[in-house]
């Protein structure tokens, strides 16, 4: 068994260019993978819901990008994460993996 740093990053599909957030993760070579999670429905704090329609095929939706290392790599790469997205759009949290 082994601790870990779940991280969980809120982003908006069009707005936030999380493409750059995933090759940057990638490039950077530390973690031991990323996964991007595209929502069918959301809102954010201006509490207006985002949902695709036939009529508005905005890319506004919401979507996750989520990775997983030992807490000392995952500290050191949220300080540089934190440069590119907002910090209040983080989450995370200690997990156990190989259980």
């Amino acid at each position: 068994m082994q601790e870990i740093t779940m991280v969980r990053i809120y982003l908006s599909e069009g707005r936030d260019h999380f493409e750059r957030l995933v090759d940057w993760l990638h490039d950077d070579g530390r973690v031991q993978g990323v996964s991007v999670f595209s929502a069918i429905e959301g809102f954010e704090r201006d509490r207006k819901i985002k949902a695709p329609s036939l009529m508005d095929l905005s890319l506004e939706l919401p979507v996750a990008v989520e990775f997983f290392d030992i807490p000392e790599i995952v500290k050191e790469i949220l300080e540089q994460v934190k440069t590119i997205v907002k910090a209040d759009h983080i989450v995370s949290w200690p997990a156990q993996t190989g259980i």
